[in-house]
């Protein structure tokens, strides 16, 4: 066969290159076709989306003069109302009270948040320490909590810290009194502290699980302290869980609603009973919708932060438990 033949042939042979044969076979086996998720993007766009932008949309109209609801009438006097305010007179004055609200939701979350890394992160690594089969008993311990209500286990609270719960009949039967302990801040501080612990536990001891902790002996053998050890060996490791901890514990607890209203009694205004009133006895939606829209866009800019973090230090930080 001549050159010119042999060339032809092989133009006809098909080309058995992996590139090509993922051409001819797109699909793995087991995978499904797009189609298949358009059921869960519809639900997606219909119970998530769907309500982030009807929120939106709702800060930007106006507020009817008696009632409820909106006025499909653009403005932006809702976004207005959070930084100044007007008189009768028509005089436009600076107005705090609103930050002063966002200022004490900043502070109960970061509490909350810092308090909650104090306490995981000696539990997540005695955890990853224990042997496999005890890890995922202690795992099972610290999910138990999201089996009941969180209604339920608020109502508890309230049982332990009220004037006849368990912690007064302790400090009255040392001698020290009854102590106020419902209704007050620190009830409230308590409560999303426990509430939010597990955020914080599972993060980290899911960064610390698949860590060789024979490399942290070698560093002991090699005269290293026990500080040493952690700050320079396992601090490193457990860095993506922290920051995911962090973001979970503190992104619920700046808008929490349910333990400042049943724990805190409603004394300390913050973000969360801010917006329930507007929506509620206010019956201001346009207002409530911006209040909600603000808190959105503050927690999308840390989340744009850690995205940053995370691309300048090489670690990849995932928002999971």
């Amino acid at each position: 066969m001549t050159r010119t033949g042999t060339v032809e042939a092989e133009k006809r042979i098909p080309d058995p290159s992996p590139a090509r044969i993922k051409r001819r076979n797109p699909k793995r086996p087991g995978q499904i076709g797009w189609l298949g998720s358009v059921p869960a993007l519809i639900i997606g766009l219909l119970f998530t989306v769907g309500p982030l932008i009807i929120i939106v949309i709702f800060s930007f109209l106006s507020r009817p003069k008696t009632g409820g609801g909106v006025i499909y009438d653009f403005s932006l006097e809702a976004y207005r109302s959070f930084l100044v305010q007007v008189d009768f007179l028509g005089n436009t004055t600076f107005d705090p009270r609103y930050l002063a609200v966002f200022g004490d939701s900043l502070v109960q979350a970061s509490v909350t948040s810092v308090v909650c890394l104090v306490l995981a992160f000696p539990l997540a690594l005695w955890m990853a320490t224990r042997k496999p089969r005890m890890q995922n008993v202690l795992v099972l311990l610290v999910t138990i909590p999201f089996w009941t209500n969180l209604l339920v286990r608020t109502y508890a609270w309230m049982l332990i810290l009220n004037e006849n719960g368990i912690v007064n009949t302790f400090t009255k039967a040392v001698g020290i009194g009854s102590v106020d302990l419902l209704y007050t801040p620190f009830a409230s501080q308590l409560g999303l502290i426990y509430t939010f612990l597990p955020f914080m536990v599972l993060p980290i001891y899911s960064s610390l699980a698949g860590f060789d902790f024979r490399l942290a002996e070698a560093a002991y053998d090699l005269g290293a302290k026990k500080m040493a050890v952690v700050r320079r060996i396992i601090l490193p490791i457990a860095t993506p869980g922290i920051v995911s901890g962090l973001l979970l514990v503190f992104m619920p607890a700046f808008g929490s609603y349910v333990q400042p209203v049943l724990l805190g009694g409603g004394k300390l205004l913050l973000i969360g009973n801010l917006i329930a009133a507007q929506f509620g006895a206010s019956r201001n939606w346009p207002f409530g919708a911006a209040l909600s829209v603000i808190v959105l866009v503050m927690l999308m800019l840390t989340l744009m932060l850690i995205a940053f973090y995370s691309r300048r230090s090489g670690r990849k930080v995932e928002i999971s438990l």
